[in-house]
């Protein structure tokens, strides 16, 4: 097919990338262990992890693993926030040719529970501070062992019991919980009955006492069981293979590159991992880090936004990748504003559509332009980026990486031209191998000539560049008229006053929908009311776009990255 967008790529940047450049993600990470041994991987709450540490540490894991006599591709859940624990389990969990089914910690039990018993996770790592959730579940999944862990368990061997008994003890960050520890680690799994309950130490160090086996793995093998956000209903596991990582890896290697470089060299890259690691933008560039040999801090809580910003205020920093909401918030605490900016080289946006009135006010800050890019679970979180280099904020999603390519089509499955609006479609080395368990899914994601449909809608123009639009399941139909939610935020987000926003559709016997705006005020515009957003978007939008009702809140409901929920809206306002 024609591919326009190559011919506009950044001069250092190749066209194509080489996944058999690894037999599989082990390959990768063992090969980054050796050559970086003596190197930082992560700092945490004031501890310095290399990779050494990450080698020996996860090694011990994946042993333990092998002696429960579990097959290759057992599913094994990390239910775990960005602390040291996450990056050696799941590395374990690869190096012992098993299967990462990575959980968000704030589930609901009915959604841990969707999750456990989806994925036929037999085995689940779990901070404590969420085994509550899990213990009303436990009884109704396939679990044979939990392996507890407590927030310092890898912090040091005096910072981190410390830290571990404040949580619990002082902070109360740990609700009581029926999951005591009930097996040592070198006990065999049940045959029936209820899971074992081990400590996490304690899987080292048995773990410690046997050689890692290795295991033959390829491209074809399953890396991840990862979960989509489930903002449009259940979460589905979209199936992503080793060289689906492989090569989401290189293709961010290849695109991010121009901008890294700017460093004195990539070992000495420092990336803020805020959003969590569980989820596939953080993922993907946890890996990526891993490839370069640079350095990651882990931000355990970035809604806590006062340690945040004192945490980036500790070290120079490299690379920010973030969602709108983020750098919103950020923006809003006046020490944000007193950092030093200057080894800043990369501010990646994606998750969700990044507003220009963040933009704006994020690059006169920083002196930083908001790069924003495009991708999904489905895709190992790459599809399409800007140019690193952009000199300002675009407003679009940019061209599709190296050896990625971007369709817009029709329902009927036919390729549209350019600047038409449809479904953008993607296909590459990156898309998931399907759905887990979803054959009727399945079906309906695929075109017949390969490529996924995002259920995104956009447009492409001559030069290949892509201008995302909305969720299809969004749109809003106004008296016959398309109405996407994300130009009424967009301008909407410009009025001063307003923080957040967001917008859905509701039914009207006279419109078929209507719009109704939901707000979260700025503090320093407490006086902002219904009728000051209304005349703003009647000033800014087409009649029929406007409004009919504006609620004011405090908060707006979102995933686990800060996207905002508009299914959760929608529901809520139904009732």
């Amino acid at each position: 097919m024609d591919k326009p967008w190559l011919n506009h790529y950044p001069a250092a940047v190749a066209p194509t990338i080489d996944p058999t450049a690894y037999t599989s993600m082990v390959e990768l990470m063992e090969q980054s262990f050796t050559r970086h041994a003596d190197l930082t991987f992560c700092h945490c709450l004031g501890v310095r992890l290399t990779y050494q540490d990450l080698d020996r540490q996860s090694r011990h894991f994946a042993a333990w693993l092998q002696t429960l006599g579990l097959p290759i591709g057992t599913r094994v859940g990390l239910m775990l926030p960005n602390l040291p624990q996450f990056p050696v389990v799941m590395c374990g969990v690869l190096r012992a040719g098993m299967v990462c089914v990575n959980i968000n910690p704030l589930y609901t039990a009915s959604e841990l529970e969707h999750q456990l018993s989806d994925s036929g996770c037999e085995v689940l790592v779990i901070l404590e501070n969420f085994a509550h959730t899990l213990g009303t579940v436990l009884e109704r999944t396939a679990l044979k062992t939990v392996v507890m862990t407590q927030l310092g368990d890898m912090l040091g061997p005096w910072r981190g019991p410390w830290l571990s008994f404040a949580a619990k003890h002082l902070a109360r960050m740990v609700p009581k919980h029926p999951l005591s520890i009930n097996a040592s680690a070198q006990d065999p799994l049940p045959s029936s009955g209820p899971a074992h309950r081990v400590d996490l130490s304690d899987t080292l160090r048995v773990g410690a006492t046997h050689a890692l086996e290795a295991v033959p793995l390829s491209h074809e093998h399953t890396a991840f069981l990862q979960y989509t956000g489930g903002t449009t209903g259940l979460s589905k596991g979209a199936i992503l293979s080793h060289g689906n990582i492989i090569s989401a890896t290189l293709q961010a290697h290849a695109w991010f590159m121009p901008a890294l470089s700017k460093a004195s060299s990539p070992h000495a890259i420092n990336g803020i991992a805020a959003l969590p690691l569980y989820h596939i933008f953080a993922l993907t560039f946890c890996f990526l880090s891993i490839q370069l040999g640079s350095h990651l801090t882990l931000i355990p809580n970035p809604r806590d936004i006062k340690k945040f910003v004192k945490v980036l205020a500790e070290r120079p920093f490299h690379i920010l990748p973030g969602v709108n909401t983020l750098f919103n918030a950020l923006l809003q605490h006046p020490d944000f504003k007193r950092l030093d900016f200057s080894s800043l080289c990369l501010t990646q946006a994606g998750g969700m559509a990044a507003s220009e009135h963040t933009a704006a006010a994020w690059v006169a800050t920083t002196g930083s332009v908001m790069i924003e890019g495009w991708g999904m679970t489905e895709t190992c979180a790459v599809g399409t980026n800007n140019d690193v280099l952009n000199a300002a904020f675009s407003g679009d999603i940019g061209l599709p990486l190296p050896g990625i390519e971007v369709v817009i089509k029709d329902d009927d499955g036919r390729t549209l031209g350019a600047d038409t609006l449809g479904e953008i479609c993607i296909k590459g080395p990156n898309v998931m191998r399907g759905y887990y368990q979803q054959a009727q899914e399945n079906a309906q994601a695929f075109t017949a000539d390969g490529f996924l449909r995002t259920g995104d809608l956009g447009a492409q123009n001559t030069q290949g560049e892509t201008r995302l639009v909305d969720r299809k399941k969004d749109m809003i139909l106004v008296s016959g008229f398309n109405v996407y939610p994300s130009e009424i935020e967009a301008k909407v987000s410009s009025c001063p006053g307003v923080l957040e926003c967001a917008a859905i559709g509701l039914h009207s016997e006279q419109q078929g929908e209507s719009v109704k705006l939901f707000v979260v005020k700025e503090i320093t515009h407490p006086q902002l009311s219904e009728s000051d957003v209304l005349a703003y978007c009647r000033q800014h939008l087409t009649a029929y776009k406007v409004p009919k009702s504006v609620e004011f809140r405090t908060t707006l409901p979102k995933t686990n990255v800060g996207k905002v929920l508009r299914r959760a809206l929608r529901e809520d306002a139904k009732t």
